[in-house]
């Protein structure tokens, strides 16, 4: 039985879904805009599996002989954010929003925060950038401790301090803290631990980055599969939005290529189903921050691993690269985009196909399912029907 490397390019949208209005992202396209602000990008290895061959890809050259299985899949879900598009995949479709905060938390939230921290107030309490709260409030934050509290678009709860004033597992225990407030109405998909160092105006955000996810339903394809015993390895934050559900093996990670390095060495253990990993850089440290250039360069990078990932596969395994929601770092705002996702799929028995425009992201989780001979999920309609070629 073969094995499924699954990576995340986390936020590498393409292009608006037809209720992107409603999210107020009409004409985001998170490629294409990457691609046309560079003047064009050098990822040969993307493009010969069938980029630029999607249904909807702009800007992209098209390849005459794909190599790979390409498809664009929309979103059931109602959000745009990491938790739910991961979450779809793995075939739970949330219908219910979770709540956002463009005001602001509730005196009642943050009251209960600071009487269960202990600590003398919070700064911020407000929609920002991450790096832009951080510098603006930085200073009084050293001199007050009181800690940094901002939300964004999404259902989040972000906590930031300065490692220098609260150590990092004292901030870990305040977003749990956080975790164990916000609940019923007011559960947030995630409270964020957001570490940085620095002093005086010049700070910059750790790699010690931790989610604290709202569990998801017991039926997504994570749990069926540790259930029937197969191995699920999480490498980067695949195991805080899961909130380590249905997880044998997990693995965080500082960056994109350090997410590429432990793929590659899982890949080379003794696997019995499926290597997640997700990408978050392109979110992070291009996306958000409207860093069309930096957005580029990931790309690039990533594409020149491919490679490396596709050489270390064994002639049954499946490889399957997609996205999770957009974020057009030539965009409006700093926040996630409403779009459809590309969806790559690579493998010594997969007919290189166009299957088309999927309505899930489950549609994903459920051919992971089936691929690896694991009993179905709720959602989703399986693909392998149409590229499964021959098996070795």
């Amino acid at each position: 039985m073969g094995r499924v490397i699954w990576i995340v390019l986390d936020s590498v949208g393409m292009g608006a879904l037809p209720d992107a209005g409603r999210f107020g992202d009409e004409g985001a396209d998170t490629i294409a805009h990457t691609w046309e602000y560079n003047g064009g990008l050098a990822i040969p290895n993307m493009l010969r599996l069938g980029w630029g061959n999607i249904d909807g890809m702009r800007a992209l050259p098209r390849t005459e002989c794909p190599a790979g299985a390409y498809a664009r899949a929309a979103e059931l879900s109602n959000g745009k954010d990491t938790t739910v598009g991961h979450w779809e995949m793995a075939g739970v479709i949330s219908k219910k929003a979770f709540p956002t905060y463009p005001e602001g938390f509730p005196k009642e939230i943050t009251d209960e925060f600071i009487k269960r921290t202990g600590v003398s107030g919070v700064l911020g309490n407000c929609v920002a950038s991450g790096t832009e709260i951080i510098k603006k409030l930085g200073a009084e934050h050293e001199r007050t401790g009181m800690p940094i509290v901002y939300t964004s678009a999404d259902s989040v709860f972000q906590i930031a301090v300065n490692v220098d004033i609260y150590p990092l597992e004292k901030l870990y225990d305040m977003c749990r803290t956080a975790r164990e407030i916000l609940t019923g109405e007011n559960e947030v998909a995630r409270v964020i631990a957001r570490p940085f160092v620095g002093r005086d105006g010049e700070y910059t955000r750790t790699a010690d980055r931790r989610d604290y996810a709202v569990p998801p339903p017991e039926h997504n394809l994570l749990n069926r599969l540790k259930e029937q015993g197969f191995d699920v390895v999480a490498v980067g934050k695949i195991e805080d939005i899961f909130a380590d559900s249905g997880i044998t093996r997990a693995v965080h990670t500082k960056s994109n290529m350090h997410g590429v390095d432990v793929t590659l060495e899982c890949m080379n253990d003794d696997i019995n189903g499926l290597i997640f990993t997700n990408l978050v850089e392109f979110d992070s440290s291009w996306g958000h921050r409207r860093d069309a250039a930096g957005y580029g360069r990931g790309l690039e990078e990533f594409d020149a691993r491919l490679p490396e990932i596709m050489g270390a596969m064994k002639p049954d395994d499946m490889l399957i690269i997609n996205a999770d929601h957009g974020c057009d770092p030539t965009f409006k705002g700093t926040d996630h985009t409403r779009e459809y996702v590309p969806v790559l799929v690579y493998g010594k028995s997969i007919k290189p196909v166009n299957f088309g425009t999927r309505s899930s992201f489950a549609d994903i989780g459920q051919s992971v399912a089936e691929y690896l001979g694991a009993k179905p999920v709720k959602n989703g309609e399986s693909f392998m029907g149409i590229i499964r070629g021959n098996s070795l």
